[in-house]
């Protein structure tokens, strides 16, 4: 009842606000708008579409009415360069006079920390003549990436979560192995393998299937529906370092 209110209360005002225009629009002849007060960056221009001929000017800080005050803004704005726009008066000011907050971003050292906490290290991009793709052997590995587990082989593919700092065609080392196998031996960590390596090369970045998130409260007239993709990560398995492999090899038919 009280939105039936609010809405019969809404439509009453607007239909009283479209004839009063109307009225005014045949009584009084229409106006021009007047050329416009210098414009900062900061305002811009908007003409309400009831009133024909009158025009607002909004702005995202309080100003006066009178045209002295915009001057002496527009003044210290043209000063102090803008307080984050880029200045254009020439190309060798633009270096000196712009004041532009730039966020210092992370260093090697700290991408290689972040890195180093999720379970992988970047070697670098993979060389077009490099060939690190071996026949299948009979060795398998158990790592930690995050918070995910992955039983590997050679030439193994697996999706993980998006994976920082690398690119396509990157070289990573998992080195969070937890337990290596073979025909003749078994070597599990304490949690890990401290001499294991598992080399994997990076194929795509990709997004999981879209997952819907309904919510609903009965009697509540609340309902709500999202969706989401997960960010993913192809890794593909190149070699098992760790682990003494058999001589005789078996070769992918």
């Amino acid at each position: 009842m009280a939105t039936r209110r609010c809405l019969g209360a809404l439509s009453r005002h607007l239909r009283s606000r479209l004839l009063s225009c109307r009225s005014r629009t045949l009584i009084v002849a229409p106006m021009r708008c007047p050329p416009p007060p210098p414009i900062s960056p900061r305002t811009f221009q908007r003409i309400d579409p009831l009133r024909s001929g009158y025009c607002r000017h909004f702005s995202s800080t309080p100003t006066n009415s009178s045209d002295e005050d915009d001057d002496d803004e527009e003044e210290e704005d043209d000063e102090e360069g803008g307080e984050g726009w880029d200045v254009e008066d020439g190309d060798d000011d633009v270096s000196g006079s712009s004041k532009c907050i730039v966020q210092r971003g992370k260093s090697e050292e700290e991408k290689a920390n972040e890195a180093a906490e999720i379970g992988y290290r970047v070697v670098g991009p993979l060389d077009p003549s490099e060939n690190p793709f071996k026949p299948y052997e009979p060795v398998f590995a158990v790592v930690q990436i995050g918070s995910h587990q992955f039983k590997v082989s050679n030439g193994d593919s697996i999706f993980t979560e998006r994976l920082k700092f690398c690119q396509v065609n990157d070289k990573l080392i998992l080195n969070r192995v937890l337990m290596l196998g073979s025909k003749t031996q078994t070597i599990i960590g304490r949690p890990i393998l401290p001499d294991a390596a598992v080399h994997a090369v990076v194929e795509e970045h990709a997004l999981d299937a879209k997952v819907i998130i309904f919510k609903k409260k009965r009697r509540k007239n609340y309902r709500r529906t999202k969706g989401h993709r997960q960010e993913l990560t192809k890794l593909r398995i190149t070699n098992i370092q760790g682990i003494e492999k058999s001589e005789n090899v078996a070769t992918a038919t």
